[in-house]
């Protein structure tokens, strides 16, 4: 249950099914470049001051398979509150700020509080702040301008790979029409770690255009999990609360 809970706090996106629109698909042949292709994924606008959602959420390793709702609470670039139910009930609860990560869950009684580096290091990436709240609105991890990248284009699909030098690889795959992102994926290679996060059902708002599913795959040497998201609701700029406290008698317990 705790690493379910852990990669349920890292990893989120959201949208509404009632409200996907079908967009017609056009080929497109044109080769482009990296800086062109960081530029149209860039116009997609992304405007919103809070963000409510409701997900279905199935998560399944090598020795557990789970069923839950999620409730997802965003206010922009300040918090990110996650509510796990299990049958209308509370299981876990988490708080992410730029400065702080926290959860705890009722099944063992235990509780987290820490930064993101003890975070990072168990998912085999660099985080902050802004790369989950990314991962949770279908943006990039990275901000794309400050890296370089190689590009290629194959089935309707442009992909940039990073250049530099770094035991880490990134990829990231975008519609040749909307530019918005398909799939990311970050491997380190000598440490047997892979994540991987596939977006698709895409619904359309005036705040932003968001996916509907989300697929969560991550590998390492302990084994791999699989999460899938299911959306059934979603409300952009209502006025949301943010409580979060541990409660009394939880054991404190670290990450590794």
């Amino acid at each position: 249950m705790k690493r379910f809970l852990t990669i349920i706090v890292l990893i989120f996106l959201a949208s509404c099914k009632s409200k996907s629109v079908a967009v017609e698909a056009t080929k497109t042949t044109t080769q482009m470049s990296s800086n062109k292709i960081i530029e149209n994924y860039n116009n997609n606008k992304l405007e919103f001051s809070t963000l409510y959602i409701k997900s279905d959420v199935e998560y399944a390793d090598n020795k557990l398979s789970q069923q839950v709702t999620a409730e997802i609470k965003i206010k922009k670039d300040q918090q990110i509150l996650v509510s796990v139910r299990f049958l209308g009930i509370t299981m876990a609860k988490a708080s992410i700020t730029p400065t702080s990560v926290s959860y705890y869950e009722k099944m063992g009684g235990t509780y987290f509080e820490g930064d993101f580096s003890s975070l990072g290091q168990w998912l085999g990436t660099d985080l902050d702040y802004n790369k989950i709240q990314n991962m949770l609105l279908g943006r990039a991890i990275d901000d794309l301008e400050k890296g370089k990248y190689s590009e290629s284009f194959v089935d309707q699909i442009y992909r940039l790979d990073n250049a530099s030098v770094s035991t880490i690889k990134k990829s990231f795959y975008f519609d040749a029409n909307t530019f918005r992102i398909n799939k990311q994926e970050i491997t380190q290679t000598a440490e047997g770690r892979m994540i991987q996060v596939g977006y698709s059902d895409e619904a359309v708002y005036k705040e932003a255009t968001l996916p509907s599913k989300v697929q969560i795959n991550t590998i390492q040497k302990k084994g791999k999990s699989r999460i899938n998201l299911d959306y059934k609701t979603i409300t952009f700029n209502e006025e949301l609360s943010f409580p979060y406290s541990v409660p009394n008698g939880y054991k404190r317990i670290i990450i590794k």
